[in-house]
């Protein structure tokens, strides 16, 4: 799954993957069948050259020993028939034989024939080494008379080895001669009775030089076998060699044809050929290991595994090339969009070219041009958004104060208090003018205090006997700037909501500090009758909502002016800052005001 994981996850592993299954299983298919067509191709060949081999073995034997088999025309000449049929000593019929004998050989140039031997039925016999001899033995009892007794047209050819060799010279011995004996009947004219047999010695070097002569491969040999499979002739190099072949396998090679190659002994495979001599009824039979036989095709099979190899390397280097200026621009428009996506909106695609990547790389910088500029355009509009809010905000501090302040000055005008009203519209006009501030939104805090005390002198004059305030900012503070009207709303709602409703005379005290090097804290808290616990969890819940709690009669059930003060802050400088309220029933309550520091 990790592997799949990893294929399915990147482009260029896909790539790669399809790039070896369509080039890498191609060649390799294409491998084997050539590898098997040329192992086929050079197994057939082999096979043919070594079958035709065999063959022209077979037929250079078959053409000696039809040459040889010329003398047995000798059973008809007349004077071989009488000395068979007759029992009686003649020396002429001898002389006859033996120079008819001599005839043959000086026409045919019969060089392997070691001797001519007729013998009839009751071992009386000539041959051209011991003339006219007489067998001191049964010759009927020797197995190859009793069978060509029994099939008269028969024409045997007897090996060196065959136990039942007919010794027709009663112990004569060849020097340095193996001999191949061909042995057929002699029949009479007329009846076709059997009246004796003539044997034909040849030299086995004859079939010997064909099988040492001739090879196969580096070490493979030719040898003669019989029907069964047992070794004839072997050449002198591969004396003992056919102890390590399987005769039953091989003699159902000779039989069946059932396949081309045994096991040995040593567990190697023997390839093997066989061709049939029509004169001796005996088989040629090639043998030699089939790794020689198919040394050839292994090598076409490593130079192909070497080229199928070369062509996988250098097919999977390509597409190293070829992926990389394929993916190299998707990576770079994939790095460039994960930057946008992060919020880095300068990321811009450089590419080359004018294929489909390249295309997709420009509309993704036209994409991200129109990102930022619908984005600067939704900051624009915030911002007025902003500055709206502001002056609905303003809008509504302004005639709620403006509506309590009128309220005392026509108080104080029906009591006919001609200063007092004086003073206070003179308050009252200081107090308008820095709310008006020239439109602009930001005033000092040494401005904000002013108009906080104008605010205050109002105030004072209206509920002389239940208030008093102390003001104590350090005059370092002064030149902080300050959203304008932070203040006034604040210490608003501490008179009514706090003193108003105390019984003696209240304070309220304002007081700032440098919180941190980014902060400073403005604290108002008032002595008046504080919040039920009850009352102040919900004022905090409040704050936290986006829109101004409702009002309920002449009181503000939410804080209303903490409320704007509070939203005000939080729209111009974030939800890190604010107002925070703090109260203890019958003891006062504490609202701590916090802003970023700005020394204009």
């Amino acid at each position: 799954m990790d592997i799949y994981r990893k294929i399915t996850s990147s482009l260029r592993a896909k790539l790669l993957t399809m790039f070896v299954i369509l080039t890498c299983l191609p060649l390799i298919v294409v491998g084997l069948i050539s590898y098997n067509k040329s192992y086929n191709t050079v197994f057939n060949n082999s096979k043919a050259a070594t079958m035709m081999l065999a063959t022209q073995l077979a037929t250079d034997i078959d053409n000696v020993f039809t040459d040889t088999k010329k003398l047995l025309e000798l059973e008809k000449n007349p004077n071989v028939l009488h000395f068979l049929f007759s029992q009686t000593d003649s020396n002429l019929d001898a002389r006859e034989i033996l120079q008819t004998m001599s005839s043959y050989r000086q026409t045919y140039q019969y060089d392997g024939v070691l001797n001519i031997t007729m013998i009839n039925l009751y071992g009386r016999g000539i041959s051209e080494r011991k003339g006219v001899f007489q067998l001191n033995k049964n010759a009927l009892r020797n197995p190859h008379f009793e069978y060509l007794i029994q099939h008269p047209e028969a024409v045997l050819n007897i090996p060196p080895d065959d136990p039942a060799s007919i010794d027709p010279l009663d112990g004569f011995q060849y020097k340095k001669h193996n001999i191949i004996s061909i042995v057929s009947t002699v029949k009479q004219r007329v009846t076709h009775e059997v009246i004796g047999f003539i044997i034909i010695d040849v030299d086995d070097s004859i079939v010997k030089k064909f099988s040492d002569n001739v090879i196969i491969g580096k070490s493979g040999f030719f040898y003669v076998a019989d029907n069964e499979g047992n070794a004839i002739f072997l050449p002198s190099k591969a004396t003992n060699s056919t102890n390590r072949l399987q005769n039953k396998n091989i003699s159902s090679i000779i039989e069946n044809k059932t396949k081309d190659y045994v096991d040995s002994s040593e567990g190697k495979p023997e390839f093997i050929v066989t061709s049939l001599s029509m004169s001796t009824g005996w088989n040629i039979v090639g043998v030699v290991p089939l790794q020689e036989i198919v040394e050839e095709a292994n090598s076409i099979r490593q130079l192909i595994i070497i080229s199928v190899m070369l062509s996988i390397v250098f097919a999977i280097t390509l597409h190293f090339f070829v992926s990389t200026r394929l993916t190299r621009p998707v990576r770079i428009l994939k790095n460039k969009m994960q930057l946008a996506a992060s919020g880095f909106l300068e990321a811009k695609v450089v590419l080359t070219g004018t294929d489909e990547i390249s295309d997709l790389g420009n509309s993704f910088n036209i994409m991200i041009g129109k990102i930022r500029m619908l984005l600067d355009q939704s900051i624009k509009e915030q911002q007025e958004i902003k500055k709206s809010e502001l002056r609905a905000l303003q809008a509504q501090i302004n005639p709620h104060f403006l509506y309590n302040t009128l309220d005392s000055i026509l108080w104080l005008a029906q009591s006919e208090k001609k200063d007092q009203v004086v003073q206070m519209v003179m308050a009252l006009s200081k107090l308008f003018r820095i709310s008006l501030s020239k439109g602009r939104d930001w005033i000092t805090f040494e401005t904000e205090i002013e108009h906080l005390q104008s605010y205050l002198t109002i105030q004072q004059m209206r509920y002389r006997d239940i208030l008093d305030y102390e003001i104590a900012i350090d005059s370092s503070l002064n030149s902080l700037l300050i959203l304008k009207m932070t203040l006034q709303p604040i210490v608003e709602n501490a008179l009514y909501h706090g003193l108003k409703n105390k019984r003696g005379k209240g304070l309220i005290r304002i007081t700032a500090k440098i919180e941190d090097e980014d902060n400073f804290l403005i604290v108002v808290q008032d002595n008046g009758k504080g919040i039920t616990e009850e009352r102040l969890q919900q004022l905090r819940k409040d704050l936290m909502e986006p829109h101004t709690p409702k009002e309920t009669g002449n009181e503000v059930s939410g804080g209303f002016g903490l409320h704007n003060v509070h939203r005000r802050i939080r729209l111009y400088y974030g939800e890190a800052y604010g107002v925070q309220v703090d109260s203890m029933e019958g003891e006062g309550t504490i609202v701590s005001i916090r802003i970023p520091c700005d020394w204009g």
